[in-house]
């Protein structure tokens, strides 16, 4: 089947939050293919703790390439003794110049408790400027209402799990399954 023919892989929301100390990673549990729910309870948000670094990281995207990045990432912060922002830049760069790694389909959202970062493939590591970000299917719905509800009284949990709601209302490639990961405070 063509490329252009192939109903694509769609189904992924995750939204990184930092408010009062802590950071909250969520993401949704629905795979599609083309119209198809193929699994609503996939868990794409995950902690890993190379070197005793403890790590919380959403994905977005290719399964598949989502742990091989993962996978790379936690050898580039073994080998930059645990600091998110450098292995963050060292993936990124590798993965904008490796032939193998430039084919990869994924996005990341990673923290320390600290730092609240995405990474892409296009070479980029970003830290949001209103402490909240999102990517994926409904990343952009995720993003706007956790934007509008930073001012308000709720918890970085709080925002992030109303977020996705608002995102999982308006977006058919997101359901309300959640697996929500915290860090720092």
């Amino acid at each position: 089947m063509a490329d252009d023919q192939f109903p694509g892989w769609h189904g992924t929301t995750i939204i990184g939050v930092r408010k009062g100390g802590k950071v909250v990673v969520a993401g949704d549990g629905q795979v599609s293919l083309g119209q198809t729910v193929i699994k609503g309870t996939a868990r794409k948000v995950r902690r890993i703790s190379p070197g005793g670094v403890d790590v919380v990281c959403g994905f977005a995207g290719s399964t598949a390439d989502a742990f091989t990045l993962l996978e790379r990432l936690e050898k580039k912060l073994e080998a930059h003794n645990g600091q998110l922002t450098r292995a963050s830049v060292e993936l990124a760069k590798d993965w904008r110049m490796d032939k193998y790694l430039q084919k990869l389909e994924a996005m990341l959202i990673v923290t320390d408790g600290t730092d609240l970062l995405v990474i892409t493939g296009a070479g980029d590591v970003l830290e949001p400027e209103h402490d909240v970000t999102a990517i994926g299917s409904g990343g952009n719905y995720a993003l706007a209402a956790g934007r509008a509800l930073m001012d308000s009284d709720m918890s970085a949990e709080d925002i992030a799990r109303r977020a996705m709601s608002i995102a999982s209302d308006i977006c058919v490639y997101t359901n309300g399954n959640l697996t929500v990961e915290t860090i720092g405070g």
